[in-house]
């Protein structure tokens, strides 16, 4: 996992898995989700990110529960 915060535009990128984005769904506006073509995760976007959360608790996310059991359909 990789996370990127990129402060010019206060976007963070959480990277699950290094494979090519197949398409995003928009989960509520600022927060889209990156999926392969299997519907597996590959990224989580937040725009506005500190408007949203603290970063600090960010950095600090668990990732066992990032598993899912059964692919996102969009």
């Amino acid at each position: 996992m990789k996370i990127e915060y990129d402060i010019e535009v206060d976007s963070l990128y959480i990277r699950i898995q290094e494979k090519e984005v197949s398409h995003t769904k928009e989960l509520e506006e600022g927060i889209n989700l990156d999926m392969d073509d299997e519907g597996k995760i590959i990224g989580l976007e937040i725009i506005g990110a500190t408007e949203k959360y603290n970063l600090k608790d960010i950095f600090n996310i668990s990732t066992e529960n990032l598993i899912l059991e059964e692919p996102i359909k969009s």
